[in-house]
């Protein structure tokens, strides 16, 4: 069994049972946002959080057991995505990457972003013009260092 088998085993129980995203976070006690990226196969779960969910999404022992192997991380199949979502976000990143860059360059210096030491938070933000998608990105700086 493969992590992309596990991943899709998810998608069809999570389907399946009609559970949300949120249901299963607070089933695992860790964000919607982390845990989506945990059982689509980007993040390492601990043995009482896959254990907890498995057994909520009656997944084999296999992938109890994949859920806890820590992934090899990027999970998008091509450079350029195609899905029309994740495509607005590279193009977001085209379009102002280097205005996010100069930015936090000027503010903190010569570093980068961690998507290590990270968080997110994704909710809907009710505009009568039509519902917005609010995200914050928050990751800690992580400056270059002379040697």
């Amino acid at each position: 069994m493969t992590r992309d088998d596990v991943t899709q085993l998810i998608l069809t129980s999570k389907r399946r049972k009609n559970l949300t995203w949120a249901q299963l976070a607070e089933a695992a006690g860790q964000s919607k946002e982390w845990t989506t990226a945990a059982l689509l196969g980007q993040m390492t779960l601990t043995a009482g959080q896959a254990d907890k969910l498995g057994a909520l999404l009656e997944l084999p022992a296999e992938a109890v057991e994949m859920l806890q192997v820590v992934p090899y991380k990027g999970s998008l199949p091509t450079t350029v995505p195609t899905d029309p979502l994740i495509y607005r976000f590279y193009e977001l990143v085209n379009v102002y990457g280097t205005t996010i860059k100069e930015l936090i360059h000027e503010e903190f210096g010569d570093g980068i972003m961690s998507a290590i030491d990270f968080s997110m938070d994704i909710t809907r933000e009710p505009d009568p013009r039509g519902d917005r998608v609010h995200i914050v990105m928050s990751g800690k700086f992580l400056p270059y260092k002379m040697y």
